[in-house]
């Protein structure tokens, strides 16, 4: 404790320089920090789940899926010869996305009924291809839904897997690789522009669904989230210091010390290559909501030894750094021990919610018992107001 008197009383002006240049050097790091996830990402290079899925990404551009939903907006939409103009839309689509190569090429009625096509021509490749309004009037009868001794024929299968019952909407089934919620959204938006221009909004429903498309709308929903949790955080913690202490100036000495680590923390993650994502995103939170029990700690300790030494604000400051200093070190050396621990799980998040809470807990101890200190000194004043008015 008496080293830590010594940067409080003696060396405040290194302290302030220090946190200057800290604050700084964060604050370049997190110009660099970039906000992007995967659905794998946090497991283990080695695992053999990881590597088969990047051997399908390699061979086979991926395995995640993505579903295309085509509504035409009005029952048996898809019947008989009013099937072909969606087909041919279906089929200017698909050959965009094959030119997509984080894609495979896409699954959909459109490629069984080209099947159909080169069977009905005894497997002729040439013509597999999509049937014209002349076509359509032979094989026709060979795409309608067929019930044998088992209920349904393949192809009347095949066709229900791709066709709702009121043949008024179709689906496109797409496998594609983990490239990540920065590229996702591109991809995704240029499919959609294509869709824009092929269907017709007047006369069609296109709605992208499948766990590719919920992965990025849930990764999007918890980081941007993250910003409101911490100014509400910070609001509900404000109006709580306001009400304990009476005081704009404990309010302010309070928060700065708080919000240090974060952008340490923060700075850290981008000079590092820690991307912001789902399951480092809950790192800020949780140590902002243990950092400010040991503000608080300080803080009332301070107020009840303020009138003691006669309102005097060194002598208060001396003797709640002698009083809480040293429990505020042991409860955070175990709280950082307990989050240790986390660094030796197989999951790539949780050994980041480990480490990177594990600092943020140390920078938060070392700003309550050294900064907040010199902050009370330099923003105090001596009477019986200081806590009572700003």
């Amino acid at each position: 404790m008496l080293r830590i008197e010594r940067w409080v009383f003696i060396h405040t002006n290194s302290v302030y320089g220090l946190t200057a240049a800290i604050i700084i050097f964060s604050l370049f790091g997190m110009f660099k920090l970039k906000t992007e996830g995967f659905i794998v990402d946090d497991l283990p290079h080695t695992d053999k789940i990881y590597t088969d899925l990047k051997f399908f990404e390699k061979n086979f551009s991926g395995l995640m899926p993505l579903e295309i939903i085509i509504d035409t907006k009005k029952k048996n939409g898809l019947a008989g010869s009013r099937i072909l103009p969606v087909l041919s839309r279906m089929d200017t689509l698909s050959s965009y996305i094959i030119t997509q190569k984080e894609m495979a090429r896409p699954l959909s009625i459109d490629e069984g009924i080209k099947f159909v096509k080169q069977g009905f021509y005894e497997g002729d490749s040439s013509n597999y291809s999509l049937p014209n309004s002349f076509d359509i009037a032979f094989i026709g009868e060979y795409i309608k839904p067929q019930n044998d001794s088992n209920g349904k024929n393949n192809l009347s299968k095949l066709l229900t897997s791709f066709i709702d019952t009121s043949r008024e909407s179709t689906r496109m089934s797409i496998n594609m690789a983990d490239v990540g919620t920065k590229e996702l959204p591109v991809i995704i938006h240029g499919i959609k522009e294509k869709t824009d221009e092929l269907f017709d909004s007047s006369k069609f429903k296109i709605t992208f669904t499948g766990a590719t498309i919920t992965f990025l709308e849930g990764s999007a929903f918890i980081i941007h989230g993250l910003k409101e949790s911490i100014l509400w955080a910070f609001l509900f913690i404000a109006l709580c210091m306001l009400y304990l202490f009476r005081s704009v100036r404990i309010l302010l000495c309070s928060l700065i010390p708080n919000v240090i680590p974060l952008i340490i923390t923060a700075g850290i993650m981008g000079w590092v290559g820690v991307r912001l994502k789902p399951s480092t995103v809950l790192i800020f939170s949780v140590a902002l909501g243990i950092a400010i029990d040991v503000t608080i700690r300080f803080l009332v300790n301070y107020k009840q030894e303020l009138p003691l030494h006669n309102f005097d604000i060194k002598a208060t400051v001396s003797e709640t750094i002698n009083n809480t200093g040293l429990s505020i070190l042991y409860t955070s050396l175990v709280l950082i021990a307990g989050f240790i621990i986390f660094c030796f799980s197989g999951f790539g998040g949780t050994q980041s919610l480990g480490w990177l809470t594990s600092i943020t807990l140390l920078t938060a101890s070392l700003t309550n018992l050294v900064l907040l200190p010199v902050l009370l000194m330099a923003t105090g004043k001596k009477g019986k107001n200081v806590l009572v008015k700003s």
